[in-house]
């Protein structure tokens, strides 16, 4: 893609033109008008640089370069129009966001020059947004791996109620779906600095004392602490940070889907999922637990709506008996793991993740686990080594 550019203009000759001159040197297409212009952008992009003229009937260049960037903000703008007076240049820096402001008629090498610049700029802008795509999601990869490996429980409950949160985004078409998954997926991360003891009084809903309290409330704005540094995790620490607080007035009213910034909305989905999910794991049936859930007043009718449509009986699974050789990571624990000396590596009911899978590769090793193991495969899935 890193060369396609698609010039729009109304006249049929001057769009031939470009074809003949640039089509050795770019992948050129073309559209005979504005309207054309967005069809093919939606359909045939993304493109590098898009090129446009001015006077263009329905819709000016500088209107369509507009809906340009709205469609890819990653695409070059370019305007190349026989209308060079300053009000237009202005008005095309200022509304359309171009790249380079080109008249009739261009020389050849001039236009050229331009598109390659415009090509290595769309370049740029690509390359830095996939780098930051990849660190953050290898950042996002170790932080999720390291709390499977310190509490594969927390860890096994974030992957529900990630997939609660999804739910419910997907449900109300939000736009910012990733954001609320992710929330959901490291809303367990302060867990690591929680004593153990006072995370089993935890799943076991026992009553903690107030130091057990103090020390277990303080896990989200941990988890808020690891996460504020990382770039585009600012929102999502956000939301973890007050998943444990009250909901606001704004949060239970039609106000919040008026929120512009989407932080509101999220911390409202988590913290939906995560009451969903606490009363689903002290035993209550989902229609109960929802009945609950309206009753207090505290969660926003709509986001129950959608998580009553959520799938919560998950694959249908089967048992195997397997070493630890066999192991990969759509099975769950079927007993609990321990070595032979009687130390818990996973508990039962926890997923297999690639870390965990290694610890228990190594474990068995050494120390050694007795085998074979019991665990839950997906009815369709054949046992193959991670």
């Amino acid at each position: 893609m890193t060369k396609r550019i698609l010039f729009v203009d109304d006249e049929p000759r001057i769009l031939q033109a470009l074809e003949r001159q640039l089509g050795g040197m770019f992948e050129v297409q073309t559209a005979p008008g504005p309207e054309q212009g967005l069809r093919s952008l939606v359909q045939n992009g993304p493109f590098a640089v898009v090129v446009s003229d001015f006077r263009m009937p329905g819709m000016n260049g500088i209107q369509f370069l507009s809906e340009v960037k709205r469609v890819n903000a990653d695409t070059i703008r370019v305007m190349l129009t026989g209308q060079a007076d300053l009000n237009t240049a202005i008005a095309a820096v200022n509304e359309g966001s171009i790249f380079r402001f080109l008249t009739k008629p261009c020389p050849t090498e001039a236009l050229t020059a331009a598109l390659d610049s415009a090509v290595e700029q769309h370049r740029l802008i690509t390359s830095e947004r996939e780098l930051l795509e990849k660190t953050l999601s290898g950042s996002i990869k170790v932080l999720t791996e390291v709390l499977s490996l310190v509490n594969p429980g927390a860890f096994s409950r974030a992957c529900l109620v990630r997939k609660y949160a999804a739910h419910i985004a997907t449900y109300l078409k939000l736009r910012n779906i990733w954001e609320c998954e992710l929330a959901a997926m490291l809303c367990q991360l302060g867990y690591i600095t929680v004593p153990q003891q006072v995370l089993d009084k935890v799943a076991a809903h026992e009553k903690l004392n107030p130091d057990e309290r103090a020390v277990f409330s303080a896990h989200p704005a941990v988890a808020e602490r690891l996460l504020e540094n990382i770039p585009r995790l600012e929102k999502a620490a956000h939301m973890i940070r007050n998943q444990s607080s009250a909901p606001t007035i704004e949060e239970r009213s039609e106000g919040l889907f008026a929120a512009p910034d989407g932080v509101t909305m999220g911390t409202a989905i988590l913290r939906t999922a995560l009451e969903f999910d606490h009363l689903a794991s002290a035993g209550k049936p989902r229609r109960d637990a929802l009945a609950q859930m309206r009753q207090s007043g505290l969660f926003h009718p709509r986001l129950l709506d959608a998580l009553e449509t959520a799938d919560v009986q998950g694959v249908q699974r089967k048992v195997l008996m397997l070493r630890v050789s066999e192991l990969n990571t759509t099975m769950i624990a079927n007993q609990d793991i321990c070595t032979s000396n009687g130390v818990l590596l996973l508990p039962k009911g926890e997923d297999l993740t690639v870390p965990m899978i290694e610890k228990l590769r190594g474990f068995a090793r050494t120390v050694g686990i007795p085998q074979p193991l019991s665990v839950l495969v997906p009815h369709s899935t054949h046992p193959v080594p991670a």
